[in-house]
């Protein structure tokens, strides 16, 4: 691994994954964890500030990456919920089946290796009753921007440390054996449509 991607390319995705629309899906959704939460792409910590103390036990994040790992030391001191932070790939996390009452998945799916295994994965830790709540950017329905997506997927993989465009992520859901009983589907604002294709919602075992 190169200096960029272990030091500015980490720096350049926290970034991107901080302004204001995409806090704003954070807030919107976050809140909703509850019990022992399993946050896949744990990184630099931004759903911190949006977890409710009241409502969850502990969170559990996972994440591959030192480098993104690092970027988040001053978020986890001031976290005021319970942390157990883990240095794992999402295919292969460390935890026993049936432990977790909440999976939170927040533009991550576009960079997990392989994201068939990391929803296995989900689906192995998860309770009866538990769910997933995801917001992610992906696949556009409309040919023109998913176009304009497997163009730039390339480039756009390489400078932003192995973010993809072109994944369907209600898709990769349902492959999983998932239901979506909430899904809401759109173009984030003030964005360029082939990076802002969102989909948020509620995963659930089928």
């Amino acid at each position: 691994m190169g200096f960029y991607e272990r030091h500015l390319g980490p720096r350049l995705v926290g970034c991107l994954c901080g302004l204001a629309d995409i806090a704003a899906e954070r807030e919107r959704l976050v809140p909703r964890a509850s019990g022992t939460v399993l946050e896949i792409g744990f990184g630099p910590g931004l759903n911190l500030p949006y977890y409710d103390p009241e409502r969850v036990t502990r969170v559990i994040g996972v994440d591959p990456s030192a480098a993104f790992l690092r970027l988040g030391a001053e978020r986890r001191r001031a976290a005021r919920v319970a942390l157990d932070i883990r240095q794992a790939p999402a295919e292969d996390l460390p935890l026993a089946d049936a432990t977790i009452d909440t999976a939170l998945v927040t533009f991550t799916l576009c960079s997990v290796a392989d994201p068939a295994r990391c929803l296995s994965e989900i689906r192995r830790v998860l309770r009866p009753g538990g769910s997933v709540l995801f917001v992610e950017h992906g696949l556009a329905p409309d040919a023109g921007v998913a176009r304009w997506q497997r163009r730039l997927n390339p480039l756009w993989r390489a400078l932003a440390v192995g973010c993809n465009l072109t994944r369907p992520v209600a898709d990769n859901f349902r492959s999983a054996g998932f239901s979506l009983p909430e899904l809401d589907a759109f173009y984030m604002p003030r964005s360029p449509r082939p990076l802002s294709y969102i989909s948020r919602g509620v995963a659930r075992l089928s």
